[in-house]
């Protein structure tokens, strides 16, 4: 399993995590900000676990994120 954490309360909407992984991120309508799909929120950190075969695009996505706001490693 990977689990994706994400401190979506500074994120800049840039879209890179979209491009990477459009099956995990959205951006949302009502404030710009990208979403984690299914992620679970926590005193504004929002995390989930998927299975391995996402990882390589997800660390993609961490990869183009321009202020470094997400993980991803295995559990």
């Amino acid at each position: 399993m990977v689990r994706i954490v994400f401190y979506r309360g500074k994120c800049i909407g840039c879209n890179g995590c979209v491009e990477a992984a459009p099956n995990r991120w959205r951006v949302s309508k009502k404030d710009g900000r990208c979403n984690l799909i299914e992620g679970k929120e926590k005193k504004g950190i929002y995390q989930v676990l998927v299975n391995d075969d996402e990882y390589a695009e997800n660390v993609q996505a961490a990869t183009n994120c321009p202020v470094k706001i997400i993980q991803v490693s295995f559990v």
